[in-house]
């Protein structure tokens, strides 16, 4: 299978056994860890950009002051769970989405059918990866909050019990499977995770999504 490392200033080439498509592993020119896509997925990904930027939706430069509140969406393949995020993050007072990777962008039905017009009111932005975003909003001194189950996460109350979160904050979900990539999760400041005390080990990440951002929302306000 080939693949490419998503670092920007990377993006070696390279090939690696079939099996290990979306595991980790290290990319061998920068040695960074990275989650294994295959080419074709990442080249659908850019001509989905280049559709965009020809509508006129290319990647926006950032606001001149970072919101106090916005959020990465990662391969969130469903766009029935994309519409679901624009609606919450309109609720919750979350001000723009950063649509990354495979993740659906409007105008699409299944979007606008569960964001009921959300997608309008909540600014958006697509990049091919979420390594092309991370790194500017952090130089801009906003908080990478990652939502994933690691051995480092912490759960989310905690995290705002301790006084650890600040704003301005990004909060970063993934796909609905294998939730955030390896070169993701290490670009987080921090990884929060919802506790589960039934037999699923996570939530859908619509749903997961609106619990983190109304429980960071309100503490913050």
């Amino acid at each position: 299978m080939l693949t490419r490392c998503p670092n920007p200033q990377c993006r070696f080439g390279f090939e690696v056994p079939d099996d290990r498509a979306g595991k980790n592993g290290p990319c061998p020119n920068c040695g960074q860890v990275i989650t294994f896509r295959p080419l074709e997925i990442l080249q659908q990904v850019e001509h989905q950009q280049q559709r965009l930027a020809k509508a006129g939706r290319a990647s926006s430069s950032l606001p001149g002051v970072p919101e106090p509140f916005s959020a990465l969406l990662e391969d969130v393949r469903s766009l029935w769970n994309v519409g679901s995020i624009f609606r919450t993050a309109d609720g919750a007072g979350f001000k723009r989405l950063y649509l990354c990777g495979i993740t659906g962008c409007p105008p699409r039905k299944e979007i606008a059918k569960t964001s009921l017009g959300a997608e309008d009111v909540v600014a958006w932005e697509h990049h091919t990866g979420a390594l092309e975003i991370i790194p500017a909003l952090k130089d801009r001194g906003v908080q990478i909050v990652g939502l994933e189950q690691t051995p480092a996460s912490i759960p989310l109350s905690k995290a705002v019990a301790d006084g650890r979160i600040r704003t301005p904050l990004c909060l970063v979900v993934g796909n609905e499977v294998a939730g955030l990539s390896a070169e993701t999760i290490a670009a987080c400041d921090l990884l929060c995770d919802l506790p589960m005390h039934g037999m699923k080990a996570s939530l859908n990440v619509a749903v997961a999504f609106g619990v983190a951002a109304y429980l960071l929302r309100e503490e913050r306000r």
